[in-house]
């Protein structure tokens, strides 16, 4: 399985899914996809050494190793279970300075003190109230939690690394990438926007016939393609700001037309109290 995936905000990436064995075996990078309202070509070579490229438009976007890329194999080498990390190895490389001492005092410095420019208010009632507190602040005198100094250790061997062997599971398979026989292309999917169009549809043994046919199809026709969204783009914004404008033009004359309402019945309000003095 090979192609585009955008799905909402959150997966924007180009699968490559090969079946080996019975399970689908999906990439391990994460290649980013086109997401514009264009068409656009993507292309996926396999090659006889294992070895893979992906291109979008024909400008190489991923490449490297079936084998590294995808867990078709279990790995050529693995941990010796016979070996494990001796009971005295040192692996902490810093330690407590045993000649740092904490300063006297150091634990009498609060964390907090009464604010010594708090008063108590006028109105305040120790009865009813209670006894009034000042508000704590920060001490700057404050130091934290007194830690020792670090320093270099003297028994530090280094991170111990595990010795590692061939792993007996490991078997290389040259038919990896290697598929006879195909017979059709199939299309799964699953759309949530309309107008998408699949065509121009390619299975070769060479990349340059490849590459040719890309120059023959989407090469004479995305500039033109290109024009004409952007001409239609174009066009609907001055359509959206015609009908911005006309809607803000009736919005005005109606505003205009309710204040002359109002006007008349102000001064229809004004002769009825008038007729009511006479």
């Amino acid at each position: 399985m090979f192609g585009p995936d955008v799905c909402g905000t959150s997966t924007k990436r180009v699968h490559v899914i090969f079946n080996y064995k019975g399970e689908n075996r999906l990439i391990k990078k994460t290649i980013s996809c086109e997401t514009d309202q264009l068409s656009h070509v993507y292309t996926l070579i396999v090659n006889p050494d294992q070895t893979y490229e992906v291109r979008i438009d024909n400008k190489k976007k991923e490449s490297g190793s079936l084998l590294e890329d995808w867990d078709f194999l279990p790995p050529k080498k693995i941990k010796d279970p016979s070996v494990s990390k001796p009971a005295d190895w040192v692996d902490e490389a810093k330690i407590d300075d045993p000649e740092d001492t904490k300063p006297s005092g150091w634990d009498a410095i609060p964390k907090q003190i009464a604010d010594p420019e708090a008063k108590k208010p006028e109105d305040w009632d120790d009865e009813a109230d209670g006894e009034w507190e000042p508000p704590m602040l920060d001490n700057p005198e404050y130091k934290g939690e007194w830690r020792a100094r670090r320093i270099d250790n003297p028994e530090y061997k280094g991170v111990w690394v595990h010795p590692e062997i061939d792993n007996p599971e490991y078997k290389p398979d040259a038919s990896i990438g290697s598929y006879t026989g195909i017979g059709a292309v199939g299309f799964e999917l699953w759309q949530v926007k309309a107008g998408s169009i699949f065509d121009n549809i390619i299975v070769t043994d060479t990349v340059a016939e490849a590459e040719q046919f890309f120059e023959d199809t989407y090469g004479k026709t995305h500039e033109a393609e290109k024009k004409m969204f952007d001409d239609i783009e174009a066009k609907k914004r001055e359509d959206e700001e015609a009908e911005r404008k006309k809607a803000e033009e009736e919005r005005k004359t109606q505003d205009s037309a309710e204040e002359d309402e109002d006007e008349d019945e102000d001064e229809a309000k004004k002769d009825g109290h008038k007729h009511e003095d006479l």
